[in-house]
């Protein structure tokens, strides 16, 4: 007998939520297995599949007004806002990371250095590679030396909060710690961690955040965070009208009339993924990270590695849970799956042969995707940031 089931929102007996919230959110998705690939697409709750039908219908029959979209961009802004601890002054919305990063790495005065971690995802380091021209340096360490890596001569740190490739944390305090004692500044790329890991966007100069993982949302939404007292360091390359301090007055013509605070960096934004962020939002906000902080890092038991193995495999004689490593799992875990109703997920982490210290990846590294030949397996293809 096998059971449907979706996310693994699971209410921890430490945790503030309460057992009907819990119960109102698992009602919210339909996945058709143990849905272990969020680290790559996030499932949208039925709330913003819902409101994005709506819209998809307004527009059909032609009763569609782009202005009344700004509502759920603005939703979505404040909601993000309450989950990282910024104003929504302070938060700016696009579409993906790069353009962001990108901002940021044109800022850069000449020669700058920008410490960033080896095997980083490239949506945070190729804007500044692409620096090189005016002398912008790019310098690789590994992740756990991050924090005392980083010297006077450190203008930038650009790291993800959760690295893409295989789930290890970076240590934020660490880092923030070494970045003020410095004069370095941080842009920390929280994609893989923001929906479920507490973040405190505060403490960095920049923060960059895709919508379409743990934030639930269809591609297309971004959210970039950025301390008020630096935001005039930023030239706004992307300006266009849904910049300006007025953006319905700010159509056509000069003078540049652009907002004062962060919204001086939107993008014009594709309006159904916004459409279906908010809600999305709503609900992460319902719940709360805390409450979802212990379940990406739990190891899963010895019966569910066993139940999951052969299931995705077809080798149930080649399976060996017992010895099942990280790395192992995470490529294992790359498909949906339904596990039979007497497996548990441990609601803390517990000890396994090589524990990953971060939220366990569906299709991690190239490494973890390569069978022994070498030869990528079909099932790791993923898309990413």
């Amino acid at each position: 007998m096998t059971q449907k089931t979706e996310i693994g929102i699971e209410t921890p007996e430490t945790s503030s939520v309460t057992a009907a919230v819990a119960a109102d959110a698992r009602l919210e998705f339909d996945a058709e297995g143990v849905y272990l690939n969020t680290a790559t697409s996030g499932l949208p709750p039925r709330r913003s599949q819902e409101a994005l039908q709506k819209a998809i219908t307004q527009w059909r029959v032609g009763r569609a007004k782009a202005p009344e979209h700004d509502m759920a961009l603005n939703a979505a802004r404040s909601s993000y806002a309450g989950l990282v601890g910024v104003e929504p002054s302070a938060v700016a919305v696009g579409g993906q990371v790069s353009v962001f990063a990108g901002l940021v790495a044109a800022s850069l005065p000449d020669g700058s250095e920008v410490l960033t971690v080896a095997g980083e995802f490239t949506s945070i380091t190729f804007p500044f590679l692409a620096q090189a021209g005016r002398g912008v340096k790019v310098r690789e360490v590994p992740l756990e030396r991050l924090a005392e890596s980083v010297t006077a001569g450190t203008t930038l740190v650009a790291v993800s909060a959760v690295q893409s490739a295989d789930g290890r944390l970076a240590d934020l305090d660490a880092l923030a710690r070494a970045a003020d004692a410095s004069g370095a500044r941080v842009l920390l790329d929280t994609t893989q961690a923001v929906g479920w890991l507490p973040v405190d966007a505060s403490r960095f100069a920049y923060t960059v955040c895709a919508g379409y993982k743990w934030l639930l949302a269809p591609r297309g939404t971004c959210f970039f965070t950025v301390q008020p007292e630096l935001t005039g360091d930023l030239i706004p390359h992307n300006a266009g009208w849904y910049a300006g301090a007025q953006r319905w007055d700010s159509l056509y013509g000069s003078p540049l009339r652009l907002a004062a605070d962060a919204w001086r960096f939107d993008v014009s934004p594709a309006w159904h993924s916004w459409v279906a962020q908010a809600p999305a939002l709503d609900l992460l906000n319902e719940i709360g990270p805390t409450a979802l902080t212990p379940m990406p890092l739990a190891w899963p038991t010895a019966s569910v590695r066993a139940s999951i193995c052969p299931l995705v495999t077809r080798q149930s004689s080649a399976c060996r849970p017992d010895r099942m490593s990280a790395r192992s799992w995470n490529e294992l875990a790359s498909s949906p799956v339904s596990v039979p109703v007497d497996s548990a997920w441990p609601s803390t982490s517990t000890t396994a042969p090589t524990t990953p210290t971060g939220p366990l990846k569906p299709s991690a590294a190239r490494s973890h995707c390569e069978s022994q030949s070498g030869r990528r397996s079909g099932r790791c293809h993923r898309l990413d940031r």
